[in-house]
């Protein structure tokens, strides 16, 4: 009777201690306040783990002799059975800047649909370029009605170093907010469909962490000055 006795209790201190063991394995995160109801959250996670409505990746414009992939691309790719790199072979999604392809994941990862971006050649990326792809990013999640969406640029995977990470969040969420700014003013005059995005989720590897944050709140301040000094005037002319 002891034995089973104590069998049972260290059972149930399983079953007590095993919610606490799941809540350790959540990534590590850092949730910012953004405007108007959105919560901006900077994440220690990858593409292929996110669950969320949709998720967000941007890939360089193919190379002849084949991408140069490491880490996350890879894994990704890889448990959506190759649909990724089969796309790109075939030249049916090259990569253009701000040419889009939306999938259905079909339960392989978590997240329900996933966008790609193309973010053109690698030699002439810029802030500028990753800044138009946030504004593309709000408007696709509006089109799909995602209200949770998870980026992740995927930029360091593809083996080109020239934006430094923070830079790079700083710019995405200067134009997804700026977006997000136009569209609401647009549904107040009936001129776009009720939308509201209600998190965004900026993925970040270890190393780059930290910066993330930091560039994800400058592009958060930024887009609220440049917002604001937008015209106030309705979009469709008085008398029209």
């Amino acid at each position: 009777m002891l034995t089973r006795y104590s069998l049972a209790t260290v059972l149930g201190l399983f079953v007590v201690l095993l919610p606490t063991w799941a809540d350790d394995k959540k990534p590590v995160e850092e949730k910012i306040g953004g405007p108007d109801g959105l919560t901006l959250i900077v994440r220690m996670q990858g593409p292929y783990d996110a669950d969320v409505p949709l998720q967000v990746v941007c890939y360089f414009k193919s190379k002849k002799g084949g991408d140069t992939l490491k880490g996350a691309p890879v894994e990704l790719d890889k448990r959506l059975g190759g649909v990724i790199g089969n796309l790109r072979e075939r030249n049916e999604f090259v990569g253009d800047e701000l040419e889009t392809i939306v999938l259905d994941t079909e339960g392989k990862i978590p997240a329900k649909q996933l966008l790609l971006i193309g973010i053109g050649d690698q030699e002439s990326v810029s802030l500028d370029r990753m800044e138009r792809v946030g504004r593309v990013a709000y408007r696709e999640a509006a089109r799909l009605g995602a209200v949770k969406v998870a980026f992740a640029p995927l930029i360091r995977d593809q083996g080109n170093d020239k934006l430094p990470t923070g830079e790079v969040a700083r710019y995405v969420v200067r134009g997804l907010l700026l977006a997000r700014d136009t569209d609401a003013r647009l549904q107040k005059e009936g001129l776009s469909k009720k939308y509201a995005m209600e998190e965004w989720v900026e993925e970040a590897g270890a190393d780059f962490y930290k910066d993330t944050i930091a560039g994800v709140k400058t592009g958060m301040d930024e887009a609220k000055l440049l917002g604001g000094k937008r015209k106030s005037a309705p979009f469709i002319n008085p008398g029209r």
